[in-house]
């Protein structure tokens, strides 16, 4: 069957709970490193999506340090992020479903030395033909690049293909929007829906649910 759609995910609250694993690492980091972090868990959730180096940014650490605090944080995920994560409900089954349909591939802003253990480790790897992390391109989410690097790869041709982006933050559907490709909103990650409307017309409670969708068209 020749596949003419092409499905994109986003990893972080989309498919996966990462967020004790990313969060519990923060504290660790700021820990390690004699930072007096003023704000609480929350404040660090509202951030999960934008490269480290900004969340450090955007949570006090200065400029000069920034990368130190990355660095400690990747020391220590790498330990527990197995552990710590889980895969969302019905995220499985999603992905064994758009396998079916279409053509499936990953765009995170985790790096891939990161990412390709997490997909190993739930068994879900065999469905994705790409994985785009962050050190892939120049410009992470919500910058169209990694979108646009993913489907170059993807050998993506306007006229054949329908291309869609499953994501949970607003970073996923402004860089969707910027591609030029349609976007789907999900609520089981990081974003809030009144947010994520200002993006998409189509939120899902989650991507089993936005996989349906477009079987359905």
């Amino acid at each position: 069957m020749d596949k003419n759609k092409i499905i994109l995910f986003d990893l972080d609250g989309t498919l996966i709970d990462s967020t004790d694993a990313i969060v519990s690492t923060f504290y660790h980091s700021f820990e390690e490193l004699n930072f007096d972090f003023k704000g609480d868990d929350e404040t660090i959730k509202s951030l999960i999506g934008y490269p480290l180096d900004i969340m450090y940014k955007e949570l006090g650490v200065e400029e000069s340090k920034v990368w130190d605090f990355v660095d400690a944080y990747k020391n220590r995920y790498k330990i527990i992020s197995k552990e710590q994560t889980t895969l969302l409900k019905d995220a499985y089954e999603a992905l064994y479903e758009a396998s079916l349909f279409a053509r499936v591939s990953v765009v995170t802003t985790k790096t891939r030395m990161y990412t390709m253990p997490l997909l190993e480790h739930f068994d879900i790897a065999q469905f994705f033909e790409i994985v785009t992390g962050r050190e892939n391109v120049q410009n992470p989410k919500p910058h169209p690049e990694p979108i646009l690097i993913t489907l170059e790869q993807m050998n993506y041709d306007k006229n054949k293909h329908t291309v869609w982006m499953i994501g949970d933050t607003k970073l996923d559907l402004i860089a969707a929007n910027e591609a030029n490709i349609n976007s789907i909103g999900v609520l089981c990650g990081y974003g809030q829906e009144e947010e994520l409307l200002k993006y998409t017309n189509i939120i899902k409670p989650n991507a089993f649910s936005a996989i349906s969708y477009i079987k359905s068209l």
